[in-house]
């Protein structure tokens, strides 16, 4: 399979961590994939005939949103398949939706269900491109009409960020009192704009923080990436990682298949 990366016009940059095109010209499907949770909503635009991929257990023929929040996902490519893949920041793709994102949060959605009539419109102008660069600037030109049309909370884009430099260590109790709001007000806010409880987001950022170590550092043993991630003992550790990837840390070290 075939992955280029593009920029990301300048307006979409806050909200879009990246955009690529994925083609596989394989004569067989891929093998499957887990990947693992990261708080992020991913939008997969189709630009052929082929099924873009089976996650789960369900094919998927065309336009999808995949909202993998707090759960890992089994992915897998159709031969002949090709897509523009855009990855949003945390919490940053609630004004391209406009709808509370716990809706979206570990699900698999067509993106005809939330952006009706103009999917089908992108799709045959993605599709009848003469290549990948200008189905990119052609898809970020819809995704700047969305944008238009909705509002970010300048609020809790802070409170993302101070979360995410603090890698997961910060308590929920600590950003509300920051704030002054009550921790009921500071949960609804997350879920209408991030998918998830504070709590539970804080919870993901301190596991993907440890991932981050695996990969980085991969002489350090088990126990050091477990304290040196935030968690207060191995038996957390290792329970974070049987739920979020359904297997342990060594396992997921020594894993092809999973990608983090």
């Amino acid at each position: 399979m075939r992955i280029q990366t593009y920029d990301i016009a300048s307006r979409l940059q806050p909200y879009i961590r990246s955009i690529c095109t994925m083609d596989c010209d394989d004569a067989v499907d891929t093998n499957y994939i887990q990947v693992l949770p990261d708080t992020c909503v991913e939008l997969f635009v189709n630009y052929t005939s082929t099924p873009v991929a089976i996650i789960g257990h369900e094919l998927h023929k065309r336009s999808i949103v995949t909202a993998r929040m707090s759960r890992s996902m089994e992915v897998q490519m159709r031969k002949g398949a090709g897509c523009l893949a855009i990855c949003f920041y945390p919490g940053m793709a609630y004004p391209f939706f406009r709808l509370p994102m716990q809706v979206l949060s570990d699900t698999t959605v067509t993106l005809s269900n939330l952006w009706s009539g103009t999917v089908m419109e992108m799709e045959d102008k993605l599709a009848n491109a003469s290549d990948n660069n200008v189905r990119v600037v052609i898809a970020q030109k819809y995704l700047l009409q969305q944008l238009a049309l909705g509002e970010q909370d300048l609020q809790l884009t802070y409170w993302l960020r101070l979360m995410q430099r603090s890698g997961g260590s910060i308590s929920a109790t600590d950003i509300a009192n920051d704030t002054g709001l009550s921790r009921r007000h500071l949960s609804r806010k997350f879920q209408q704009y991030m998918g998830l409880s504070p709590k539970t987001y804080l919870g993901v950022c301190r596991f993907m923080r440890s991932l981050h170590s695996l990969k980085k550092y991969p002489a350090l043993s088990l126990t050091q990436v477990a304290y040196e991630s935030g968690y207060y003992d191995q038996a957390h550790f290792n329970r974070d990682y049987k739920m979020y990837t359904g297997h342990t840390p060594g396992e997921v070290l020594r894993a092809q298949y999973i990608v983090y």
